[in-house]
């Protein structure tokens, strides 16, 4: 371990990374110890890739509030580490490109249907095909929806409720959406036209990367009350969904890095790194950006919203479930920034909250969720691996204090793409699959060697851990059957 940086245990699977150097405020991470031995062993080593380092760097940020937090699936990021969270004051803040990524609003729409697994597995090949046929995927895909310059704003500011108006899913999938489909505040004028057109043809589709649509079923209810609420039961087939805002989040990505390392030179923010360069919250380059990411952020709710549809049509082809019985759980990004009130010291303050690979994870009686789901909290909806489990969780009053009310978003990612390539081989992690009852479709061989399951941590750690830590608490845990992949 590096000498600048001290690291103290005060909790169950939490640690505080004391002030040093640059940092305004301490670290505080939220792991086992086998994570927090590994983060300390990449600093020590000096690796270029250290998101103990970024925590530290994060911490530097002018207006940054408590703490730089770090939870259970944290890995390095661009600048800021993914399964990384910081809050800015609004009078004195910043907003950090880097704290939101160039996937705008990544996410998870999960969707029951009436089908239980002994109804799937006997037809799971005709199921997978048709979903695989009917969903675009892969890099550079274009869906069924092809939209100009007015019909792409459209979309940019009012997100998943307008392409319910053009007749793709129903009003009732709004309320089961955060920000029910469309975070205000997004003003197209402030995205570029070469967004724009790289996203004319690639609303509905899944991209590639390590998005996903997986069919899985329901293997444990470990919290019955809250299961209850969000619908959900033992062996109940359901159909995750995993893709963000494709081109064009990542497109205003890379047109406002150039834009906010600009800033900071102009305004003197000093940043050790130029992948946070950050722009005062209240600044007109600030605004522009808080309102392009908004636009990004309603492009990925439409976007998960066309594929919900095309689900819903593929399984009424495939095996006759009513379109009406496909119903949207809930559907969470996790890549963006937001402007929430928070509890500090005894006093409610208005804050932005980055949350960089973590989900938004409002516990109990915050009418931000859903009505359905207030007396619980509403779900989170954490993706594992294709050949391991993913898991719904719920937020927690401890968690609303100590992650500004923010939960793991997947198992983290423990090889690089590169080096999970050079490992894994595409069609021997499907055959492998296949004789564990996981069918897999893929439209690149590499893409599935880079997402293997040993290219990520250890789901179950990286859960059981928010769970120690109190900040979320398990639901339920789901295995796949038909996994579609770019």
């Amino acid at each position: 371990m590096s000498g600048s940086v001290q690291l103290d245990q005060v909790g169950t699977a939490e640690w505080i990374v004391q002030k040093t150097g640059a940092m305004r405020v301490p670290g505080r991470i939220f792991a086992d110890r086998a994570t927090i031995d590994d983060l300390a062993e990449t600093e020590r080593r000096g690796g270029e890739w250290s998101a103990l380092r970024q925590i530290c760097d994060v911490a530097g940020l002018p207006g940054i509030v408590n703490a730089s937090i770090a939870l259970p699936d944290v890995h390095p990021g661009y600048g800021f580490p993914i399964g990384g969270v910081a809050a800015f004051d609004v009078h004195d803040g910043v907003v950090a490109v880097g704290g939101v990524g160039f996937d705008i609003n990544c996410g998870v729409r999960l969707l029951s249907t009436p089908m239980t697994r002994s109804d799937v597995e006997p037809i799971v090949d005709r199921i997978g095909e048709a979903l695989f046929r009917d969903v675009p995927a892969g890099l550079g895909s274009e869906g069924k929806l092809r939209l100009g310059v007015r019909e792409i704003d459209a979309v940019l500011r009012r997100g998943a409720s307008r392409v319910v108006e053009l007749g793709f899913g129903v009003e009732a999938d709004l309320a089961f959406i955060e920000e029910k489909g469309a975070l205000p505040g997004a003003d197209p004028a402030f995205v570029s036209d070469l967004a724009k057109k790289r996203q004319f043809g690639q609303v509905g589709t899944l991209g590639s990367g390590n998005h996903y649509l997986e069919v899985q079923y329901v293997d444990a209810i470990l919290d019955e009350a809250a299961a209850e609420a969000y619908g959900l039961q033992v062996d109940q087939v359901v159909v995750s969904i995993h893709t963000g805002s494709r081109a064009l989040g990542h497109q205003i990505g890379q047109d406002y890095l150039k834009t906010a390392a600009a800033a900071a030179r102009a305004q003197g923010i000093q940043v050790n790194v130029p992948e946070l360069a950050s722009m005062p919250i209240g600044s007109d380059v600030g605004k522009q950006y808080l309102a392009a990411m908004a636009c990004g952020v309603n492009c990925a709710f439409a976007n998960r919203q066309v594929i919900a549809h095309l689900v819903r049509r593929s399984l009424a082809s495939a095996c006759a479930v009513p379109e009406e019985g496909v119903r949207t759980v809930y559907d969470i990004g996790h890549n963006s920034a937001k402007f929430e009130e928070h509890e500090i010291g005894g006093d409610r303050r208005r804050l932005l909250v980055h949350r960089k690979g973590a989900t938004r994870a409002f516990g109990p009686g915050r009418n931000r969720a859903p009505e359905a789901y207030r007396s619980v909290g509403h779900p989170t909806l954490v993706g594992g691996t294709m050949g391991t489990a993913s898991y719904i969780l719920r937020g927690t009053d401890l968690g609303m204090t100590k992650t500004f009310g923010s939960g793991v978003h997947g198992a983290g990612r423990a090889l690089s793409r590169k080096k999970a390539a050079k490992r894994f081989w595409g069609e021997t992690v499907i055959g492998e699959l296949a004789e564990r009852g996981i069918r897999v479709w893929a439209h690149s061989r590499r893409g599935v060697a880079e997402e293997a399951p040993g290219a990520y941590k250890d789901i179950e750690r990286v859960v059981e851990a928010a769970d120690d830590a109190g900040i979320c608490r398990a639901v339920a845990r789901l295995r796949p059957i038909a996994v579609i992949k770019g």
